[in-house]
């Protein structure tokens, strides 16, 4: 087999922004049905369209070699596939990998946080929109509050260096927790990102442009109870962060739709089925399954074909909350 085993090269798109960060979804399937991500009746992609772990780790093996620095393992619910943490053991010996990450809901994590971190896995992020716990139910239509906060203190027990809480704020729905679950952050040690609702997947749930809630809104209610300083720092990712003085917790703001930040765009996902996404909000889209399964024992049109996707990631996205202007595809078919 040709294989890639260091850094060799970068990836570059026609606007010169250079792409060193691949969020892997190992899986569409989830155990919560949030109402923000999908719907509560889905059909899932048949497994044999769904990348094996060995593709997975050839091809994360593949982007590294091509000056990818982070990997993020997504879904859907990473923790849903089987044998995941011997992937993130795969994934985490490649040289050249700055940073393995994972985004979990954590209802599994207080049975693999250990296991994950001995393999390798840098960070975590939690998905936490609720510290009710039948409001938590409302919002996941099957989640257990009790399991998640378990999670957390697993995760914290096995000293990920960062852990970080992703809360996606509806009106309405959880605006009103919003002190609380910053309280909690800080209480804990903490990070917390707040994220404006992405519009993927069409919904009737509810009304995405009644409940939607920005950034610089909840900045603006969180600046009157706390000061927040900003921070220069920056994660790789799209949050902007401040801090409350006297404590090491960031508080994040993702904000797809009211500050545009594509100008810094330095990531593509793939989705479980092996399709590379070159935007969050656009179908500009490369089948790399095609081509691992095509030429099991060689690398080298997998190689050409991730650089040759970079001629096709879009300038920015333009997010749309109007009805009928939705992309159909939802988030847990994308990657989180």
């Amino acid at each position: 087999m040709s294989i890639e085993t260091a850094p060799s090269a970068s990836l570059q798109d026609r606007f010169g922004r250079t792409i060193d960060y691949v969020r892997l979804s190992v899986t569409d399937r989830c155990d919560f049905r949030c109402v923000y991500c999908m719907a509560e009746d889905m059909t899932f992609v048949p497994r044999a369209q769904v990348l094996t772990l060995e593709e997975m780790g050839r091809l994360a093996r593949v982007l590294v070699a091509l000056g990818v620095k982070r990997i993020r393992l997504t879904g859907g619910e990473p923790l849903v596939r089987r044998d995941v943490a011997q992937l993130v053991h795969n994934i985490g010996a490649l040289p050249g990998l700055r940073e393995l990450n994972m985004t979990t809901n954590g209802a599994r994590l207080d049975r693999f946080a250990a296991t994950l971190k001995d393999g390798g896995l840098d960070r975590i992020n939690i998905s936490l929109d609720s510290l009710d716990p039948e409001r938590f139910r409302q919002l996941t239509r099957t989640g257990d509050l009790k399991q998640v906060l378990a999670g957390i203190e697993a995760a914290r027990s096995a000293g990920f260096k960062r852990i970080k809480l992703n809360s996606v704020i509806l009106r309405g729905r959880n605006h009103d927790e919003v002190p609380a679950l910053v309280d909690f952050a800080l209480e804990k040690g903490l990070d917390i990102s707040f994220i404006e609702e992405m519009p993927l997947g069409q919904i009737t749930e509810h009304d995405r442009a009644l409940e939607f809630v920005s950034s610089e809104e909840l900045r603006e209610e969180l600046s009157e109870r706390l000061t927040l300083v900003p921070l220069a720092e920056k994660t790789g990712g799209p949050s902007r962060y401040w801090q409350v003085p006297g404590s090491d917790s960031r508080i994040g703001f993702i904000s797809p739709h009211s500050q545009n930040f594509c100008h810094l765009c330095n990531r593509v996902r793939v989705t479980a089925e092996g399709r590379m996404l070159l935007c969050l909000g656009h179908e500009h889209s490369v089948d790399l399954r095609a081509v691992l399964r095509a030429h099991p024992t060689d690398d080298a049109p997998l190689r050409q074909a991730i650089i040759g996707a970079m001629d096709i990631k879009p300038e920015r996205h333009d997010f749309n909350l109007a009805p009928g202007e939705q992309l159909v595809r939802f988030m847990n078919m994308t990657g989180g």
